[in-house]
């Protein structure tokens, strides 16, 4: 894969921090800022996913109704079958 050189502006003491973490990690910063970018990603693309499946779920009645639900779903399925 190529890889794309690019300028970001950060304040100082973030710089610091960088550095020191790059040091630490032996790792040089511009490594660092791809490892951190990486995470980033994706922790959005879970955090959009977990919107989407609570947007499923949202459809879905109250837990006090559920239990109406299982006593409809039996002679529903008599009536549709054609039993009743």
């Amino acid at each position: 894969m190529a890889n794309v050189k690019t300028a970001i502006s950060i304040n100082k003491s973030l710089f610091e921090q960088v550095n020191k973490l790059a040091d630490e990690l032996e790792v040089s910063r511009s490594h660092l800022f791809v490892l951190a970018v990486e995470e980033f990603i994706q922790r959005y693309e879970n955090e959009q996913l977990l919107r989407q499946i609570n947007q499923a779920y949202d459809d879905l009645p109250p837990a006090d109704e559920e239990h109406l639900l299982q006593g409809m779903r039996a002679p529903h399925r008599k009536l549709v079958e054609g039993e009743w």
